[in-house]
Order: C-alpha cells, then sequence, then structure tokens
C-alpha cells in the first residue's frame, strides 16, 4: 500500500492507494498553523488512522509546501514558514517510524497528473499550484525535473510582470522580498485584495460566490486577480513554453478561471501564437496527494 500525504498551508490531506493505484482511503485535517510540531503528529496521526481503516501498512510519501536544501537537507522556500531551516524528512521518519520520501508538493503533482492525469501524453508539463501559496511542478516526458537546486518551478518569486503603479512595490512576502507573484496570485492574495477595499476577511469562494450573484467590487477583485495571474505565467510561457499548463490548489475549482486566463496570457506574452491548453488537475485539488503516494511506486 502506497500513502500519500500533502502537507499544505491550510489543510493535510492523507491517501491510501493500491498498487494498482484504487483509492482505499482518504482522510484530511486542517494545518496546525505555525506549530510545527502540531504538524508532526497530525501527520502521525493520519498515518496511523488510515493504516487501521485499511489494515494494511504503507510507505509514505509527503508533499510539501516548500522543498527541502540539496545540501543540507533542511527545509527552504516554504510558504509555511515553520518548516525553513527545519531538517524536515529527518523528523517524519522519527515520527512514523519508518523511511519516508519527502517532495515539493507542485513537483507530486506534475507527478501525478503526467503520470495518469491532464498532464498525460504531453512533453512538457507545468502543474501550477493556485492555493495558500504558488508554486509549479514541471515534466518533461512524465518524468519530473527537480533542477540543480531543487528549485525548478519556482515563479512564485519574481517580481509580478508589468506592474502597475499601485502594484509596486508591493506587499511583503515571507521570502524577504516585496511584490513577489505569490503574494499577487494565491488564493490568499484574492482573499488580501477583497480585505484592502472593505475590511472584512472572506474566504475565497465566498469572493467568488458573489462575483457570480452580481456583486461589482467582488467582479474587480475577480478580474485584477486573474489578470495578475496571466501576468506571472507569463514568466513560465516565455522562459518555458510548455505544451499544457495544469492547474491544482484551491483556486482551481473556480470555473471560470479556465475561459479566463488564455486570452489574457495571450495578451502578454512575447509570442503571440499562445494556445497552450489551461486544463483543471484530473484528480481535482487532491492531485498532489496522490503524487506524494507514488513517490515510492519504484519500489512495488
Amino acid at each position: 500500500m502506497f500513502i500519500g500525504i500533502d502537507w499544505g498551508g491550510t489543510k493535510i490531506e492523507g491517501i491510501a492507494l493500491s498498487a494498482a493505484g484504487k483509492e482505499l482511503a482518504r482522510l484530511r485535517e486542517d494545518t496546525p498553523r505555525n506549530d510545527y510540531a502540531g504538524c508532526l503528529a497530525t501527520i502521525g496521526r493520519i498515518v496511523a488512522r488510515l493504516e487501521k481503516q485499511t489494515g494494511q501498512t504503507g510507505s509514505v510519501g509527503v508533499g510539501l509546501p516548500g522543498s527541502l536544501d540539496p545540501e543540507t537537507g533542511l527545509g527552504k522556500g516554504c510558504n509555511s514558514t515553520w518548516l525553513i531551516g527545519r531538517p524536515v524528512k529527518q523528523d517524519l521518519e522519527r515520527a512514523l517510524a519508518r523511511p519516508v520520501r519527502a517532495e515539493n508538493d507542485a513537483d507530486c503533482l506534475a507527478a501525478s497528473e503526467a503520470a495518469d492525469g491532464a498532464g498525460a501524453g504531453y512533453g512538457v508539463v507545468a502543474a501550477v499550484i493556485l492555493g495558500t501559496g504558488v508554486g509549479a511542478g514541471i515534466a518533461f516526458h512524465g518524468r519530473v525535473h527537480h533542477g540543480a537546486g531543487n528549485a525548478a518551478g519556482e515563479w512564485g518569486h519574481h517580481p509580478l510582470p508589468f506592474p502597475t503603479l499601485d502594484e509596486v512595490p508591493g506587499d511583503p512576502c515571507y521570502c524577504g522580498r516585496r511584490g513577489c507573484v505569490e503574494t499577487w496570485c494565491s488564493g490568499t492574495a484574492l482573499q488580501n485584495d477583497w480585505e484592502r477595499h472593505t475590511g472584512v476577511r472572506l474566504k475565497g469562494a465566498e469572493i467568488i460566490a458573489r462575483k457570480r450573484a452580481g456583486d461589482p467590487l467582488a467582479a474587480m477583485v475577480w478580474e485584477r486577480y486573474v489578470d495578475r495571474v496571466a501576468r506571472g505565467l507569463t514568466l513560465v510561457v516565455n522562459i518555458l513554453d510548455p505544451h499544457v499548463f495544469v492547474l491544482g490548489g484551491g483556486m482551481s475549482n473556480v470555473d471560470e478561471l479556465y475561459a479566463d486566463l488564455p486570452p489574457r496570457i495571450a495578451r502578454h506574452t512575447f509570442s503571440r501564437a499562445f494556445k497552450t491548453p489551461i486544463l483543471r488537475a484530473r484528480h481535482g485539488d487532491s492531485s498532489g496527494v496522490r503524487g506524494a503516494a507514488w513517490l515510492w511506486k519504484d519500489h512495488s
């Protein structure tokens, strides 16, 4: 049995898969934010419950909201900042009393979707997470590309392209810079924009519901969000020019994104021949947890 854990900034999800890929059990709990020890305990509890439900033990792969430094093994580039500088893999192995494989959550999404998801059959897959933060994993002909510094796909930590005057210098980012794509294009950024105008904090789903009901402010906030995501993805197109974008994370559930994004990206790309399909992850916003489980597939 293969167990996958998606250690997200908002939720921690676990899945148990058979060797054939059949889902045996799935669990989800809220992430104990800013509580590293609490996150490890939550993951341990989820793994124990999955094994109890299925009556089997399993290997464990974990998708991280960041990555591991290839030299030190410590957490880096994590929007869940309480992982930064921590020996994450060793601590997980200690908590679960077994070997663990851990990779960036967007790389897990790319692995899942390139293997048997929306990206299957495409040469170059850019799997983009739009959630609590943003990230991307890249797969070439079905194999995930990590890069020399384990940082491939970090489109979220460039300045937002073609900024307007009111977007400069931008909000502080956890990475220490200001105005990063992540501060404009995450689901959190949508909530922040609404709060700037109203003084009220709403969940992304509530803002979308208001837009669909005809609220003009919600419509304006949405239009601005889509334009910023489009400008951010222009970076990926101009450098990588993938054959397909596959979207994951909470914002990938917003149907309008798939109609609204392509024409806006086309306005900004260097090549005017932008026809790259933008697809929803076939396995939904939980695709990454499947990819985490498959980190051990070569041992089946």
